[in-house]
């Protein structure tokens, strides 16, 4: 067999297609190998390039065969799919990650292999998102039901305590099986609380012992379960060649809507991590209140001209826009916040009023 350049694999729960490529492109390798001949196989190749699309399990395996001395890169599943030349199967698409691999463009969006820890880091931070997402659940179930009884409330977590109360107290009202079946609901809902008061502890204990989390939370709109996530889910920064590709990739840029010459933005494109970008808006905004009740310690002139100018909940969108730049340029630098030095680059700058607006 011809010397191997490149190697893509297609992989899967229990079968992987290879597909491998010589000096001059041509197609040497193709074959399909179980899970448990993947390792052996692996370890007798010489050390070559390795591609492995970034989907589940994908980490795990990228670390196994650089273990090997494989040198190991993950592409994004939207740029090896244009690679695929005719229907979809296992060769199909180990032969479009092969190829997509080689492309200058792909090569500049490869993934980051996460080590074990980064992992776990991230595992907790979707683990709090679950039982955030089942609180949600339960506390829309509780009062959907309530109302079903002619109990209503307003939104909210603060009103469940004393509705659950109010449904115990309407014995006429409330059937007994409707009473027992509240109370496990609610049974449900204080484990799922109980279990979220660990996870806010363990995430807390995380901040406090990365130091670039506590460096981010010197941006006035970061807290620290805020720069927790930005250290779990961006475990390479240097990834992105600036700080508008970073906002980019979390989804805060205007959409681009230009054609002949001419320059139309829209809304922001929501791309990326919907928890992370969420959670930048809500920090944003809760400054944006601060401002607008007299508190104009955290405001910046930049920050008070926008706001006579645009709605508080647009403003809060290119705050948080502002706060992702910030926060790449602090991660890749190693440097520390000082408002002063952003504001007097705000003030020199009035393009980033345009940019932000």
């Amino acid at each position: 067999m011809d010397k191997l350049i490149r190697i893509g694999i297609d992989t899967s729960k229990s079968v992987f297609q290879l597909h491998g490529v010589n000096a001059s492109e041509d197609a040497v390798l193709k074959r399909q190998l179980r899970r448990s001949q993947l390792g052996p196989w692996f370890a007798k190749l010489e050390p070559t390039k390795i591609g492995i699309e970034a989907c589940g399990g994908s980490h795990h395996l990228a670390r196994q065969l650089a273990a090997l001395g494989h040198e190991v890169v993950l592409v994004p599943p939207q740029y090896a799919k244009v690679y695929v030349a005719r229907g979809k199967n296992d060769a199909a698409d180990a032969e479009a990650i092969c190829e997509a691999m080689s492309r200058p463009k792909v090569q500049k969006r490869f993934v980051a292999v996460k080590t074990a820890e980064q992992q776990a880091a991230q595992m907790l931070v979707h683990t709090r998102e679950a039982f955030i997402r089942r609180r949600t659940q339960l506390s829309n179930a509780i009062r959907g039901y309530a109302a079903e009884f002619g109990l209503v409330v307003p939104k909210g977590l603060a009103h469940l305590e004393p509705l659950l109360a109010r449904i115990e107290e309407e014995e006429a009202s409330v059937p007994a099986l409707a009473r027992e079946l509240f109370r496990l609901h609610n049974a449900e809902y204080v484990h799922v609380q109980i279990q979220l008061r660990r996870i806010d502890a363990m995430l807390m204990v995380f901040h406090r012992q990365s130091e670039m989390s506590q460096r981010l939370t010197r941006i006035p709109t970061l807290g620290p379960i805020g720069a927790s996530l930005l250290v779990a889910k961006v475990t390479d920064p240097k990834s992105f060649k600036s700080g508008r590709d970073f906002a980019a990739w979390i989804g805060l840029t205007p959409k681009d809507h230009s054609t002949a010459g001419r320059h139309r933005s829209g809304g922001i494109t929501r791309a990326g991590d919907e928890r992370l970008r969420s959670t930048l808006v809500v920090g944003a905004m809760a400054v944006i209140q601060q401002v607008m009740r007299g508190n104009t310690r955290l405001a910046s002139p930049w920050l008070i001209e926008l706001l006579k100018r645009k709605p508080p909940k647009l403003v809060a969108v290119a705050l948080a826009g502002k706060t992702a730049r910030i926060a790449w340029k602090l991660m890749v630098s190693g440097e520390s916040y000082h408002a002063g030095k952003a504001a007097r680059k705000n003030v020199a700058d009035p393009n980033n009023l345009q940019e932000a607006a």
